[in-house]
């Protein structure tokens, strides 16, 4: 699914979510289930050069569990500049994105590096509809704290200009 053309009606219940298997993730060393809805959502960036193949995400995942020793790629899900939606460890699954807050929130990760360029419209977008289907699933509580890395860390992530893009998409997600 592409992104939409600002003013157009968006289906906030549709979302095209790339599953694991399509983008041949490794089978994770372990998962542990989440014990209640997600109360944090924590937004990050890949800090990796714009990309929207799915090569990039073997390599996170890759990188997250053989140079970090993660049991599985830390992000829950990633969104790609052309709108897509990848499963990264997916809804209900404790991320490792965000030490220390990883047991109540959902980690998203928009892939490339946001210090430099705002993130598409096409990746804003599909991050509003992703979190309308979690709440709607009941995977993340309908009144949830949305939170740039660097809220609950000392990063740069998400980068510039997509952490001063949150309140923008707090107001969008109010609004819906």
């Amino acid at each position: 699914m592409n992104g939409h053309t600002p003013g157009e009606p968006v289906d906030m219940n549709a979302v095209a979510v790339v599953c694991r298997r399509a983008w041949n993730a490794v089978e994770p060393r372990d998962r542990t289930e989440m014990k209640s809805p997600a109360q944090t959502v924590i937004i990050h960036h890949t800090a990796l050069r714009y990309c929207d193949s799915v090569s990039q995400l073997a390599h996170i995942q890759h990188m997250h569990m053989q140079e970090r020793g993660f049991d599985d790629i830390g992000y829950n899900f990633l969104i790609s500049g052309d709108g897509m939606v990848y499963e990264g460890r997916g809804w209900g699954i404790v991320g490792a994105h965000a030490k220390e807050h990883n047991l109540n929130s959902v980690g998203i990760a928009f892939m490339g590096n946001f210090n430099d360029e705002m993130p598409s419209s096409a990746a804003q977008s599909a991050l509003l509809r992703l979190l309308h289907i979690g709440v709607l699933h009941g995977h993340v509580w309908p009144n949830f704290v949305l939170e740039g890395h660097r809220d609950v860390a000392k990063t740069e992530c998400p980068g510039e200009y997509l952490y001063a893009l949150l309140p923008k998409l707090r107001d969008q997600l109010q609004n819906q």
